[in-house]
């Protein structure tokens, strides 16, 4: 079922600050450039608690960004102090209060230490926080709506260019299960004599199963970022060396045919040609067909 996403523009400027808001949630988010927080101080929403992200450039070039995240009974007070104080070099940020006045300071400390052990298990941005902040002691009726409340979170931040929350890594073993994956989800893998890796396509993206198997060795040609993609998933235990290849320990999300198959392989790879599915079929030729059906369908509706 599909969600309304309402988004303000506050100033007219596409670049500028603006609200986020879903349909029949209670929650609103204010997204803003650092340099525009002070004039907006005076806005109702910057009085009241609520959770915020900082984000910066990062310091390692494995992520996109670097993310503190924190709470306050009061927001605009402080990120004011951010503002005067300097500790926290960040370009933008982003935060969630609640419209009809839900959220406690338990609620807010709690949606607080969930985003920030959301974020350590995604493994998608440098998390600026030191330790994982102490989790409030709810209610089971206060921790379903909390959850619910960070469901919406998790569902506004990529709309906002954050990535931090959004999962590149599975949780079960034997399941290709990060995302949507149905019983029509089709498999492909890379099969050679050295090693062999298994993908699905996911609403996230396309999952690589836990197990599978890459190149340890890298083509001197190999695009830089890919080559920084193999080493996160190193540093981040996402695959070890095993004998002589990686084996991946938990499954992984990436974000095209061609970005699993590049890293996988170790060099420039297409990976709608590379990946093949039981019958032989390339994923090309499996969604040329797909398309091809769905063309059909649509002729024969109208």
């Amino acid at each position: 079922m599909g969600k309304k996403l309402t988004v303000y523009l506050i100033d007219g400027n596409d670049n500028g600050p603006r609200t986020i808001e879903i349909g029949n949630w209670s929650g609103k988010a204010i997204h803003s450039p650092r340099s525009s927080l002070t004039k907006l101080m005076s806005r109702d929403e910057f009085t009241k608690p609520g959770v915020y992200l900082l984000k910066s450039d990062p310091k390692e070039a494995i992520y996109s960004e670097r993310i503190y995240i924190g709470e306050a009974e009061n927001v605009g007070k402080r990120l004011k102090q951010h503002l005067q104080n300097g500790e926290r070099d960040f370009k933008e940020c982003i935060f969630f209060i609640s419209k009809d006045e839900l959220l406690t300071k338990s609620h807010i400390k709690y949606i607080e230490s969930r985003l920030v052990c959301i974020a350590r298990e995604a493994q998608n941005a440098e998390i600026e926080n030191g330790n994982t902040p102490t989790e409030s002691t709810l209610s089971e009726a206060d921790i379903s709506d909390m959850e619910y409340f960070i469901d919406q979170i998790r569902l506004v931040l990529p709309t906002a260019g954050y990535v931090c929350l959004v999962a590149t890594t599975g949780t079960h073993d034997s399941s290709l299960g990060t995302g949507s994956v149905t019983p029509e989800s089709k498999e492909f893998s890379i099969k050679n004599k050295k090693f062999q890796a298994r993908m699905t396509e996911t609403s996230n993206g396309f999952l690589v199963a836990k197990g599978s198997e890459a190149n340890p060795e890298e083509s001197p040609s190999i695009a830089d970022g890919w080559s920084k993609l193999r080493e996160k998933l190193l540093k981040n235990d996402i695959w070890k060396l095993v004998g002589d290849k990686y084996v991946f320990q938990s499954n992984y999300v990436f974000s095209s045919p061609s970005a699993a198959s590049s890293v996988i392989l170790g060099r420039q790879s297409a990976g709608p040609i590379e990946w093949i599915d039981a019958d032989g079929k390339t994923y090309k030729d499996y969604q040329t067909e797909t398309l091809g059906d769905s063309e059909e369908k649509t002729d024969s509706d109208s």
